[in-house]
């Protein structure tokens, strides 16, 4: 089979990189990023912290002259990038396409459709799937599609991949349609308690595992001051549990919840889903103590290193980790694509 990459690193171009989550996994697969966008302040700041030699382009991609600022058609081999999510978050209401952020995707597909690399990689939530009853997703890979690429859909769970959170994301990748590849689903590596022994995996990472010894880190592990009351509330909930755990008789009951409201950690399981924002409530609460995560312990949560520093306020780097595609998890995924792309998966 072809080899189209060389002995050469995978060269990369980064959408909506964000903190930089998704770049730090295909870096530790073998790539290497080569030119970013983001828009964020505090975000980009912890980009340029982390990664000192990439060309980093801090504003709005519907404000950059793409004539100008974009590498050249055949300098860069994949590009990656999380489109904006929120308009198709299950959580919240979906306007999906019709939202005022729904529509950036656009932005991905021209820069596709412009350098024609190998491949490309967009990520975005689970939501993204049943958003505008189907239609979104049909309309992106539509997209896609007309620019000259076949589209491989899946939803992947990054704790399959070695990230100690259970977080399901759709990944649609891109193989350009010259080459005549197909991109196989990489294999799961881990699995949870009921099926591990079935499948002869090693469990999925527990948040316990993945927090061990995390006091010890100096870097974005400040504690958040909360009330008496929420420390009581907290008490009442046991590892494992939410605000449903809270008797209904009790003075602390809180009623008509979303599910991860006051979600305390269950040491012997990966975390469930950290999110970005969100009030009181959703900041994730330790197994052991009464008290909400810290950020490096979030971040331990994606599979971050301890010596990746964030930049701002705990609330901006609480968000840039709570959008960040996990690294850990996203690492096999990019080594597999980089494998295809060099002529070494089998199809």
């Amino acid at each position: 089979m072809k080899n189209y990459l060389g002995n050469r690193k995978p060269r990369i171009l980064s959408l909506f990189a964000g903190c930089g989550g998704m770049d730090l996994g295909a870096h530790w697969a073998g790539g290497k990023t080569v030119w970013a966008n983001e828009f964020n302040q505090w975000a980009c700041q912890t980009y340029a912290k982390n990664f000192p030699d990439v060309h980093l382009v801090s504003q709005s991609i519907e404000d950059i002259d793409l004539n100008k600022e974009l590498p050249k058609k055949g300098e860069i081999d994949v590009i990656l990038g999380g489109f904006p999510c929120q308009d198709f978050s299950m959580i919240w209401k979906r306007p999906g396409l019709h939202g005022t952020r729904g529509n950036l995707y656009t932005y991905f597909v021209d820069i596709v459709s412009r350098l024609q690399p190998l491949a490309f990689v967009a990520e975005n939530v689970k939501g993204l799937v049943s958003a505008n009853g189907g239609k979104a997703i049909k309309q992106i890979v539509a997209d896609f599609e007309s620019c000259g690429y076949e589209i491989f859909q899946s939803v992947y769970n990054f704790a399959d991949y070695g990230a100690p959170q259970l977080r399901e994301r759709v990944l649609l990748i891109g193989l350009r349609k010259d080459l005549n590849l197909t991109f196989t689903k990489p294999p799961r590596l881990f699995a949870d308690e009921k099926n591990f022994k079935k499948l002869s995996l090693p469990k999925h990472i527990s948040s316990r595992q993945a927090l061990k010894d995390v006091e010890k880190v100096p870097f974005n592990n400040e504690h958040q001051k909360i009330k008496d009351s929420t420390r009581e509330l907290l008490e009442l909930i046991p590892p494992g549990g939410n605000f449903s755990s809270v008797p209904k008789d009790h003075p602390r009951y809180v009623k008509g919840m979303i599910s991860h409201v006051y979600r305390r950690l269950d040491p012997s399981l990966p975390s469930t889903t950290i999110i970005a924002g969100g009030g009181g409530g959703t900041w994730g609460y330790h197994f052991k103590e009464p008290r909400p995560l810290t950020n490096r312990e979030r971040a331990r949560l994606f599979g971050f290193t301890d010596d990746f520093v964030f930049d701002g306020s705990i609330t901006e780097v609480r968000r840039q980790i709570g959008n960040a595609v996990p690294p850990i998890g996203f690492k096999p995924v990019a080594e597999h694509l980089f494998n295809t792309l060099r002529g070494k998966v089998k199809e």
